[in-house]
């Protein structure tokens, strides 16, 4: 009896949880829909940071897939939209931000980094290896045998 009544309530609270991440917009048609999915798929979720505003369940994200529906509502375009989004929350609001001096650092850094830590292996690697033949290369001393 316990045990049904404790997965009752766990399926009641899933329920719950679920019904809060589903975020039912009043579309005029299925192309609006659409059209609304593929924006917010290329929006990030200021939150998450890893997490698109079609994907992410956060307070944030949720009022800003109403804005965007808001402002679709008003007959704003896709890059209109965007616009607004870049204006209040910068490019970092974008999962393809363009390449400007600004937006270098987060196009380019993570190769400078990947770069970086393969000099830091080749360095490594090499002074090993003049380690290892320098070694190789002492003469033995005669001094007395530990035998």
């Amino acid at each position: 009896m316990k045990r049904a009544l404790l997965l009752a309530s766990l399926f009641l609270f899933a329920c719950i949880a679920f019904a809060q991440a589903i975020d039912p917009l009043p579309f005029k048609d299925h192309a609006q829909e659409v059209r609304f999915q593929n924006l917010t798929r290329e929006l990030r979720c200021l939150v998450c940071q890893n997490e698109n505003l079609a994907d992410s369940n956060a307070d944030l994200a949720r009022d800003l897939r109403h804005e965007v529906f808001n402002l679709m509502q008003q007959g704003k375009s896709d890059e209109q939209i965007k616009q607004y989004l870049v204006d209040r929350y910068s490019d970092f609001v974008l999962y393809d931000p363009p390449v400007k001096s600004s937006t270098m650092l987060l196009w380019f850094g993570p190769l400078l980094i990947l770069l970086a830590g393969a000099a830091v292996v080749v360095v490594t690697v090499r002074r090993r290896g003049r380690a290892a033949v320098g070694v190789a290369n002492e003469k033995p001393t005669d001094e007395g045998d530990d035998w």
